[in-house]
């Protein structure tokens, strides 16, 4: 496994910016974030910024294994909706766009839709992710489903009634724990569930229960990170181990991404140490 960080900490940052804190502090791979109004748009990058992004990727040593590129596609205004089809679908061109050795990154984005309204929307949502899984396997890319507490697909169960009622290699799992932490779940049990539909992950801290729940910087609360990384190790898992600061930690007085990149990086890499877990460098 390797050892990352999402530019979600920082996404109005320009691209080159986040791609220099993330190596300097000695991480292995970076997720980048596309939207409307983020550094890297992905309906409007051009071929000269793309060919700049993929240079100091290269320059960094970085490894690229996803972007996030969120649209929802429960939108019941179809303008809204054709418009955050475009997105997800731009992102994934962008994906084919900055394909580095290993191939292009998967792209991360939500189901949306509310919990209450996952019997009635599930298959809706199941049509939306086989529609953008077509498109991916037209151009080689994986769409990433994260679960999110407060949406339909806010729980183990449901996650796993979605992947298989699409059933496409090119639709699998942005792996999100912390969602299932607040829904109070146990690893030991969603781990061994889950991890086969794995291809990335993001890892943040969690304290309390939804709808009473705050997320944290990693090490902020009491989650066993040396028990969480053995864990999804022994069940297959072998990509990178991506920090997400949220939302809830960026909007603190003070917010510095620098400051809570390094003291994730000490986290995370004592508890591996801890679990017995190695992060392998980019080749």
């Amino acid at each position: 496994m390797r050892l990352g960080f999402s530019a979600w900490a920082m996404s109005t940052m320009p691209v080159r910016d986040q791609i220099s804190l993330v190596h300097g502090l000695g991480y292995h791979s970076i997720e980048l974030v596309g939207g409307d109004t983020d550094a890297l748009n992905p309906m409007t990058v051009t071929d000269t910024e793309v060919r700049d992004i993929r240079r100091a990727l290269d320059e960094s040593g970085l490894e690229l294994p996803s972007i996030a590129c969120h649209g929802n596609l429960l939108e019941t205004d179809p303008a809204v909706r054709a418009h955050a089809c475009a997105r997800v679908i731009a992102g994934m061109e962008l994906a084919v766009r900055l394909a580095g050795p290993s191939g292009p990154p998967c792209v991360v984005t939500m189901g949306f839709g509310l919990p209450e309204q996952f019997g009635t929307h599930r298959q809706q949502i199941a049509d939306n992710f086989a529609e953008l899984a077509r498109a991916g396997a037209h151009l080689g890319v994986i769409v990433a489903l994260e679960p999110h507490v407060g949406q339909a697909l806010d729980l183990p169960d449901r996650v796993q009634w979605v992947l298989d009622a699409v059933d496409s290699p090119n639709f699998r799992l942005n792996f999100d724990n912390s969602h299932f932490e607040v829904m109070g779940c146990d690893f030991h049990t969603y781990v061994p569930q889950l991890t086969r539909y794995a291809v990335h992950t993001h890892m943040k801290d969690q304290r309390g229960i939804a709808p009473g729940f705050e997320f944290l910087v990693p090490g902020e609360g009491t989650f066993d990170y040396a028990a969480y990384l053995p864990a999804i190790e022994k069940a297959g898992y072998d990509g990178a181990i991506t920090v997400e600061i949220s939302k809830m930690v960026q909007n603190r007085p003070g917010y510095d991404p620098a400051e809570v990149a390094a003291r994730s990086y000490r986290t995370l890499t004592d508890a591996a140490k801890r679990g017995g877990v190695t992060f392998a460098p980019v080749a």
